[in-house]
């Protein structure tokens, strides 16, 4: 790392990132989207019958699951709760192997040792994607395998291909690979597809610089600068890489036994439905706006007109392109919860309205907030005085601002990690991605290294501020669509059970 960014990072740390103005959290008929039966069954037949250049289903899924062992760590030193449940539910995990585990009663401890070390699995320094999630009757699935199944349901392209794109760590690629070369072909004669796969890493160049509690730069104990990966907003440079126009973003761990998934297949057909609605009624408006304001070619520049009365070479100010700018203004602010700020003219306000349709869509699935971790849907007011819906994490809402705190407790709904996005503009050119992200939307952590304390800088989240310039629309999902497996114990789950 340079000397240039490392200053520039440091100074970040001192600053900090400033805190969002919310206006409200989003809410049933106030910026989330509630369907009914006919809305949705609407919305999937959309999906079905709508021409895209090409659909993709994008899955995070680097980093080692060693975090999903947290207290089984802890456990094989000292015995908890957490390795005693491991141990009595032992059968039930489709992981388990009496070759490796031997027969009941299982020792709490051991049964640690053998499933985190090289001693038996080595789990604790595997990724989630290739660990036995689900058992069948004819086979173990992993995390990958149940993505699979999932891409062949709703994410087959008009080819019958099934592209799949997952973001890993470079040491982990060969784990990747074999639990591919595994489930491919025997999938692909199930299902009757072809799966595209590709593997993408976290750019190295995204890394950012550690620093200690006084904000210094942290050195490790050979001298040498820490860098850390800067959290899933560097896959923002990933999905940028993409040429794909339909993206399906869903977690590696949140996955479910197969005979649950039709209401998972359902609700991201549902997604994709609103999504692609919503390109072509925006798409609609852009072609309706360029069509009224390139008739005319006068370029010159027009004196301020108080109340948008008529200039005859004005393209901006005839009754038509006003009539479509009240029209997209009223779209915006009751489909998207966009309020503009007041225009300074007509031409001010027309060009201020159409950059806002301009530009990538996301629509996320939100569902009930029943004390599951996730980002919460709130409205708030941009820098430029217009407000959007965007998905906020707690360290980004003022804990000393009452108001802030009231829109927090009044959150009724989070974002499970579950968006479909739309990466193409109206003339078929691609977004240029990292033009939309806030980079003021970052945050910063607290983590430890070798037993000391640190400050860690997470770069805008790549469903958080990565994508805070976005077009955005909450739709209401079912609970059922979210099965994490945050912990191993998550496993013993109905959801994780045949």
């Amino acid at each position: 790392m340079d000397s240039n960014k490392i200053n520039a990072q440091v100074e970040r740390f001192k600053k900090g990132f400033p805190w969002l103005d919310i206006v409200a959290p989003a809410t049933i008929g106030n910026g989330i989207m509630a369907l009914d039966a006919r809305q949705a069954d609407e919305a999937v037949a959309y999906a079905r019958k709508a021409e895209t250049q090409g659909r993709c289903k994008f899955v995070p899924a680097s980093g080692a699951a060693s975090r999903m062992f947290k207290d089984i760590f802890k456990g094989m030193e000292t015995p908890n709760d957490a390795v005693r449940k491991l141990a009595d539910g032992l059968e039930r995990f489709a992981f388990y192997r009496p070759d490796v585990f031997g027969k009941a009663p299982y020792d709490p401890q051991e049964t640690a040792r053998l499933l985190l070390t090289d001693a038996g699995l080595g789990y604790g320094a595997k990724p989630k994607g290739v660990l036995a999630f689900h058992r069948y009757p004819d086979e173990i699935r992993t995390a990958l395998a149940e993505h699979f199944v999932e891409g062949q349901a709703y994410m087959r392209n008009a080819d019958g291909s099934v592209k799949i794109v997952v973001t890993i760590s470079p040491e982990h690629r060969d784990l990747f690979e074999a639990a591919v070369a595994e489930i491919r072909e025997r999938y692909e004669r199930r299902y009757g597809v072809r799966y595209d796969v590709q593997f993408t890493c976290q750019d190295k160049e995204t890394d950012t610089l550690a620093v200690d509690m006084e904000n210094r730069p942290f050195r490790k104990n050979d001298g040498t600068l820490l860098t850390r990966p800067a959290g899933h907003g560097a896959l923002i440079y990933n999905l940028d890489h993409l040429e794909d126009e339909l993206v399906s973003i869903k977690n590696i761990d949140n996955v479910c036994v197969e005979r649950m998934q039709e209401t998972t297949w359902y609700w991201k057909q549902v997604l994709m439905g609103k999504a692609l609605e919503l390109r072509d009624r925006i798409f609609g408006y852009l072609y309706a706006y360029d069509q009224l304001t390139s008739l005319r070619t006068h370029q010159a520049d027009f004196a301020f007109i108080p109340a948008c009365g008529m200039v005859p070479d004005d393209p901006y100010a005839t009754e038509e392109c006003q009539a479509l700018c009240n029209e997209i203004e009223d779209f915006l602010r009751d489909e998207l919860c966009i309020r503009m700020p007041e225009a300074k003219d007509c031409r001010d306000r027309a060009q201020a309205l159409r950059a806002k349709l301009d530009r990538p869509i996301r629509v996320c699935g939100m569902v009930r907030n029943l004390g599951e971790p996730g980002g919460g849907p709130f409205i708030i007011r941009d820098r430029d005085g217009s407000t959007s819906l965007q998905i906020l994490e707690s360290v980004q809402i003022n804990p000393d601002d009452p108001a802030a705190v009231q829109a927090l407790q009044g959150a009724t709904h989070f974002n499970p990690v579950d968006l479909v996005c739309c990466t193409r503009n109206y003339k078929g050119g691609k977004f240029k991605l990292l033009e939309h992200v806030d980079e003021e939307a970052g945050f910063i952590s607290n983590k430890s290294f070798e037993g000391r304390d640190l400050k860690a800088l997470e770069l805008p989240g790549l469903w958080n501020g990565a994508m805070s310039d976005w077009n955005t629309l909450f739709v209401e999902v079912p609970i059922e669509t979210f099965n994490p497996v945050k912990t191993v114990l998550d496993l013993l789950r109905d959801a994780h059970q045949n």
